[in-house]
């Protein structure tokens, strides 16, 4: 591996007096999964929020293709290619598939002077999209509310939105929380075809079977500071348990 994508450097945040995350540096490569791994507090949240322009870091800084991100909101980071699907997804559930894809960023054409958003173009990149990721949504579902689709398909959605607007990382937190375990398999597949195409992936969960099917490292997050980082094929799920909770995995062991 050469230059990383993404790089964090030495970053902390403060709010207050309390310090969030603590002088963390995180590289990411091309075509890399790389699962955030960490207790309730640890700072992921926090650390993702940074990379995806939401905070700003009291210290340190991110790069992205060896520049400094200058973010300023969330907008800095999809205009340089970084998507962050958060666990509620953030779809509009009262709209179709295209109009979530193209949420806040909608087609216009004009005719006889009159511009209107162009729908058919919508629909068709919905299509797309869809098959694109080889996800099966009837014709007729397509067209209605998002609502009406299972949590996978809602997922798939999500990813396919960030594709399409050219994510180059594509964060997920927690992609698999609220799925049965057959939409659980589908979503693991879509972040493999993801890797296969050259997007990194950040990768936040708590189903340790997830992040060692998919991921290609480990990095440890434990209250706000970086504990550790594996590469999957050199550990196992209790050694990563052991680095996010520390000594008092230490003691539970003993106790047991």
């Amino acid at each position: 591996m050469n230059q990383p994508l993404l790089e964090v450097r030495n970053v902390s945040i403060r709010f207050g007096g309390v310090e969030a995350l603590k002088k963390v540096s995180m590289k990411v490569y091309p075509g890399e999964v790389v699962a955030l791994c960490g207790d309730n507090g640890a700072g992921k949240s926090t650390l993702i929020k940074i990379i995806s322009g939401v905070y700003q870091p009291s210290e340190g800084e991110v790069l992205f293709d060896g520049q400094p991100l200058d973010m300023r909101d969330p907008h800095d980071a999809r205009a340089r290619g970084i998507e962050t699907i958060y666990q509620d997804l953030a779809l509009a559930d009262n709209l179709d598939v295209g109009s979530n894809i193209f949420l806040g960023r909608e087609p216009v054409t004009r005719r006889f002077g009159v511009s209107t958003i162009d729908r058919p173009r919508m629909a068709g990149v919905a299509r797309e999209v869809l098959d694109q990721l080889d996800i099966v949504i009837p014709e007729k579902k397509i067209h209605g509310p998002v609502k009406m689709l299972s949590g996978g398909q809602r997922q798939a959605i999500a990813i396919g939105r960030a594709i399409y607007w050219n994510a180059r990382v594509l964060i997920m937190d927690e992609p698999t929380a609220a799925l049965g375990v057959p939409e659980q398999r589908k979503v693991m597949e879509l972040i493999l075809g993801l890797k296969k195409k050259g997007v990194s992936v950040i990768l936040i969960s708590h189903n340790l079977l997830d992040i060692f099917s998919v991921s290609d490292r480990i990095f440890v997050l434990r209250r706000g500071e970086a504990v550790g980082e594996k590469r999957v094929s050199e550990t196992d799920g209790e050694s990563v348990v052991k680095m996010m909770v520390g000594d008092e995995y230490a003691a539970t062991k003993a106790a047991a």
